[in-house]
C-alpha cells in the first residue's frame, strides 16, 4: 500500500466522500486517499422518521464500498494523530500515512462525561435517541402509555439542533392518533431562550408548539440523568449566543435559587435541590453531548473551543495552509448539517485545486449556509435555511416544487424530506454531483 497522497481525506462520511467523489469528477487530482475505519455509511438525517415509525432503517445504510468513490484508495483504518508539521497522520494500523493536502472531515464523537449518568441510561428502558440508535426511539414512543414526555438536549454542539425538535412533534401526532394524547405531558427543556435562531422559522414553530400543547422550558442546561428515578436535572443558565440553529446558554454567575421545594406545572413533577431543577419523567428523549474526535482534540489543530480551527469562510486551516476541514468537526458559528456541508465542499474543492496548481486560493467563499428540514407532523414540514447571520434565506428553486414560503408547513416539503432528498443524497450527492 502506498504511504503518500496528494491529497489525503480523513473521514468517510458526508464531507469525505463528496470532496473526494468531487475532486475526481473535476480532475483536480488522480492521487487522493480516505482514512474510514466503518463498514457501513448511513444517511443519518433519515433517522428522524425511522424513530417515529415511518422510515425503514435497514434504507438508512449502505456498504462503504458502494459509496466509495471509484479511483479514491480507501484505507479502513482509525487516524489516531497528527503531525501536521511533517504533513503527517499516525494511524492505529496502517503506519505513518502522509500528504501534500489534508482535509479533515471525521465527523463528531459523543463524550457522555459531560452528563453524568446519560451514557448509562441511554438507550435503555424509556430513555432514548434517534442519534444512537433510532429503532430504540420508535419503540420508547409506540410503548408509551402516558406520564411526561420529556425531550432535550445538551448544552454543546449537536448534529442539526432542531433534531430533537422533530421527534416530538411526530410523536405528539403518533400519541394523538393512538389515543395516548390525553394522558401524556410534553416537555420540550432546552439551554437555548428561543425554540430556533432564525426568527421566521420560530414563529412558526411557537404555533405549532401551541397546537400540540407543549410544555416549552428554556434556560434549563441539561447537566444529569438519574435514570433509576427517572429524572433529568437542569441548571438554569443565562443567554449566550453559540450560533447554529439554536440558541446556547451557560450558567450565571453568582445565581441564586431557592433549593428546596417540588411543584407541578400542567402536573409535570419538578424537584428543586441544590440549586438544580429536576423534571421526572416517564420517557426521555434527547442528542448526546458531542465534541469533536479525541485524536483532533489532542492535535495542534484545534481552536479554543476543542473543534477544527479553520476560516469561517475558505473553510482552510488558520495556521497549516495545506489543510482544511469541513463537516461537524469544523469549528465555524453555524448548524452541524450535512446541507452545510454541501455548500462547503464546492469551497474546499477550488481551494485544493487552485492551491496544487497556482499556489493560491480560489474565490469562493462559503457564507455559513445551513439548513434544518423541521418535520412537524406527519405529512408537513418547514425548512430551515439560513447562514451565519441567522437570515432566512430560502432557496429560490423551491418555487419549482410550488413552495412560495418554506417557512410555513407543507405537505410538499415532507415530500422532500422523506423521498426527494434520499435519492439526491444517494445519486447524486455523495457521486459528487452539484445538487
Amino acid at each position: 500500500m502506498a504511504t503518500h497522497y496528494q491529497v489525503l481525506i480523513i473521514g468517510g462520511g458526508t464531507a469525505g466522500i463528496m470532496t473526494a467523489a468531487q475532486l475526481l469528477n473535476q480532475k483536480k487530482s488522480n492521487s487522493i486517499a480516505i482514512i474510514e475505519p466503518a463498514s457501513t455509511h448511513y444517511y443519518q438525517p433519515a433517522w428522524t422518521l425511522v424513530g417515529a415509525g415511518t422510515y425503514d432503517y435497514g434504507k438508512t445504510g449502505r456498504p462503504m464500498a458502494d459509496v466509495m468513490p471509484k479511483g479514491v484508495k480507501w484505507i479502513m483504518d482509525k487516524a489516531t494523530a497528527f503531525d501536521a508539521e511533517n504533513n503527517t497522520v499516525k494511524t492505529a494500523v496502517s503506519g505513518d500515512i502522509t500528504y501534500d493536502y489534508l482535509v479533515v472531515a471525521p465527523g463528531l464523537a459523543y463524550d457522555f462525561s459531560l452528563v453524568p449518568g446519560l451514557g448509562e441510561a441511554m438507550d435503555k428502558g424509556v430513555v432514548c435517541s434517534n442519534y444512537t440508535d433510532p429503532i430504540h426511539t420508535w419503540n420508547v414512543v409506540k410503548n408509551f402509555k402516558g406520564g411526561t414526555a420529556l425531550f432535550t438536549q445538551p448544552a454543546t454542539p449537536i448534529k442539526c439542533g432542531g433534531a430533537p425538535q422533530k421527534i416530538m412533534y411526530l410523536a405528539e401526532s403518533h400519541w394523538a392518533k393512538s389515543k395516548t394524547r390525553s394522558n401524556a405531558k410534553i416537555v420540550f427543556a432546552t439551554a437555548g431562550t428561543v425554540i430556533f435562531g432564525v426568527k421566521e422559522i420560530a414563529k412558526t414553530l411557537m404555533e405549532v408548539v401551541e397546537r400540540k400543547d407543549i410544555n416549552l422550558r428554556f434556560n434549563h442546561k441539561l447537566v444529569e440523568v438519574d435514570a433509576e428515578n427517572q429524572i433529568a436535572w437542569y441548571e438554569l443558565t443565562k443567554d449566550v449566543s453559540a450560533g447554529g440553529c439554536v440558541v446556547m446558554s451557560e450558567k450565571q454567575e453568582n445565581e441564586t435559587i431557592d433549593t428546596s421545594f417540588q411543584y407541578n406545572y400542567k402536573d409535570v413533577k419538578v424537584t428543586v435541590k441544590n440549586g438544580r431543577y429536576g423534571i421526572h419523567y416517564d420517557m426521555l428523549h434527547t442528542a448526546p453531548p458531542s465534541v469533536a474526535p479525541k485524536f483532533v482534540q489532542q492535535s495542534s489543530l484545534v481552536n479554543d473551543a476543542g473543534w477544527l480551527d479553520v476560516d469561517k469562510h475558505t473553510m482552510q486551516h488558520n495556521k497549516y495552509s495545506n489543510v482544511f476541514g469541513l463537516g461537524d468537526v469544523a469549528g465555524v458559528p453555524t448548524a452541524k448539517t450535512g446541507a452545510a456541508i454541501r455548500k462547503q465542499v464546492p469551497v474546499v474543492v477550488d481551494n485544493l485545486d487552485l492551491l496544487i496548481k497556482h499556489d493560491t486560493l480560489g474565490n469562493k467563499s462559503y457564507n455559513g449556509y445551513s439548513s434544518c428540514p423541521l418535520v412537524t407532523d406527519y405529512g408537513k414540514m418547514v425548512l430551515a435555511e439560513f447562514d451565519y447571520d441567522q437570515n432566512f434565506i430560502p432557496d429560490p428553486k423551491l418555487k419549482q416544487l410550488f413552495i412560495s414560503d418554506s417557512s410555513k408547513e407543507h405537505w410538499r416539503l415532507w415530500m422532500l424530506k422523506k423521498f426527494m432528498l434520499p435519492y439526491l443524497y444517494w445519486n447524486k450527492m455523495l457521486k459528487g454531483i452539484d445538487v
